[in-house]
C-alpha cells in the first residue's frame, strides 16, 4: 500500500471520528436493528382479548369458558349482554375476538347431543385471526374431550360417540384473511411518515447547504410564513400519495373501503402535522442532506417494528408494548384499517385522533420553537 492510499483512508477515518452524530448512527443503528428484530419480530401470540355473551349460564357454558382461558392464548377481557355491544369493543379494538353461547347450550350437552357455540374473531390482522380460530378449536376440542371421557365413566359404551361441542368461527371485516387488505392500509401510514419527513428535512437542509436560506431570510417573510411555504408542497404530495396507494390497492389488490373516505383524508392531515413536524426538526440538527437522510431512516426503524405494521403489538413483550404508545404511526395505522377495513366513524377511533393531535400540537410547536432559534 503507497503513501497516498495510506493517506487517504486516514483522512477518511479522520472525518469519520469527527462527526459524532455520524458514530452515534454507525454503532447505535446495528444495536437497535438486533434489538427490534429480537423482540419485536414475532408471530406469537398469546394473551388475545376475548369477550364472552354467555346465554346459558350455566355450569356447562363455565367449564367451556375455562377451557378458553387455560389455552393461554386468551384472556377474558369482557362480559358483554348482547352481540352490538361485542361488535362495538372490536370496532374499537378493545377486544380481538368473542364467544357467544347460546341459550340451551348445557340442556343439549346434558341430552347427549351436540352443543354449538359462536365463535368471531377480527380478520384485520390476519396473524391474530389465525391464531385465535386454531387456538379457539382447540379448546372446543379439549372440552369435548372432557366430556367424552366423562361419558365413557358414567354410561359405558352405551351412547353415541360423536363431538359434544361444535364451535363454529366466523371473521368479521376481513373474511378471507387476506393479507394485502391489511398491509395496503398500513402501507399509507410509512410511506407518509418516510416521504413527508424525508422531503421536509432535506429540502430545508439543501437550502442551508447552497446558501440560499439566508436569502430567505432576509425577505419580507415571517419565520410562520417561511415554514408554511416550505412545507405546504409537501402536504399535497402527502395526500397525492395517499389517493394513489388507496386507489391503486382498490384496483390491483380489491381492497374495500368500506367507511368513509373523508374522514380518513382528515385524519391524516392530523399525522401528517406529526411527520411534518419531526422532518422541520430533524432539519434543525442536521447539518447536511446525507446526515437528515440517515436520521430519517433511524427514527424510521422504530416506527416499522412498533406501530403494528408488519408484526402483531399483541405478540411482543409488555415494555415494548409500552415503548409503542409514543410512535405516532401506532395510532395512524389502527385509525387507516379501521376506516378501510372496518369502516368505523370517529366515534370508535376518537383516542387515536386526539392521541395524534396531541402528537402533532407538541412536534410541531417545539419543531418551530427550535426552527425559529435556528433562524435567529
Amino acid at each position: 500500500m503507497n503513501s497516498r492510499l495510506r493517506a487517504l483512508i486516514r483522512k477518511e477515518f479522520i472525518q469519520v471520528l469527527r462527526d459524532p452524530r455520524t458514530l452515534v448512527l454507525i454503532f447505535v443503528l446495528p444495536v437497535m436493528m438486533l434489538f427490534l428484530l429480537g423482540y419485536a419480530a414475532t408471530n406469537d401470540v398469546r394473551n388475545i382479548a376475548l369477550a364472552v355473551f354467555d346465554q346459558d349460564n350455566s355450569a356447562s357454558s363455565r367449564a367451556l369458558l375455562a377451557a378458553f382461558r387455560a389455552s393461554d392464548y386468551f384472556r377474558i377481557e369482557a362480559v358483554v349482554s348482547s352481540e352490538a355491544e361485542l361488535r362495538a369493543l372490536m370496532d374499537r379494538n378493545a377486544v380481538r375476538a368473542g364467544v357467544i353461547i347460546p341459550p340451551g347450550y348445557g340442556s343439549e350437552l346434558t341430552a347427549g347431543r351436540t352443543g354449538q357455540v359462536a365463535f368471531v374473531i377480527d380478520g384485520s390482522d390476519p396473524t391474530v385471526a389465525n391464531t385465535a380460530l386454531s387456538a379457539a378449536t382447540l379448546a372446543g376440542q379439549s372440552i369435548s374431550t372432557e366430556i367424552l371421557t366423562e361419558h365413557l365413566t358414567s354410561r359405558g359404551q352405551n351412547f353415541v360417540l360423536q363431538a359434544p361441542v361444535e364451535i363454529r368461527t366466523q371473521v368479521w371485516y376481513n373474511p378471507g384473511l387476506v393479507s394485502a387488505h391489511y398491509m395496503i392500509p398500513g402501507m399509507i401510514g410509512i410511506i407518509l411518515q418516510f416521504l413527508a419527513t424525508l422531503l421536509t428535512a432535506t429540502s430545508i437542509v439543501r437550502e442551508r447547504e447552497r446558501g440560499t436560506i439566508e436569502q430567505l431570510i432576509v425577505t419580507p417573510l415571517r419565520p410562520w410564513e417561511l415554514v408554511v411555504g416550505k412545507l405546504t408542497p409537501y402536504v399535497l404530495i402527502a395526500f397525492l400519495d395517499t389517493l394513489e396507494v388507496l386507489f391503486a390497492g382498490v384496483l390491483i389488490f380489491g381492497v374495500p373501503i368500506n367507511g368513509s373516505l373523508g374522514l380518513l383524508l382528515a385524519l391524516t392531515a392530523l399525522f401528517l402535522i406529526t411527520t411534518l413536524g419531526i422532518g422541520l426538526l430533524i432539519s434543525t440538527i442536521a447539518n447536511t442532506q446525507q446526515e437528515a437522510m440517515l436520521t430519517t431512516q433511524f427514527m424510521l426503524l422504530p416506527s416499522i417494528f412498533l406501530s403494528g405494521f408488519f408484526f402483531p403489538l399483541a405478540a411482543m413483550p409488555d415494555f415494548l408494548q409500552w415503548i409503542s404508545y409514543a410512535i405516532p404511526l401506532r395510532y395512524f395505522l389502527i385509525i387507516a384499517r379501521g376506516v378501510v377495513l372496518k369502516g368505523v366513524g370517529l366515534e370508535a377511533m376518537w383516542p387515536e385522533a386526539a392521541a395524534l393531535a396531541l402528537f402533532g400540537l407538541v412536534v410541531m410547536t417545539a419543531a418551530a420553537l427550535r426552527f425559529k432559534k435556528r433562524l435567529d
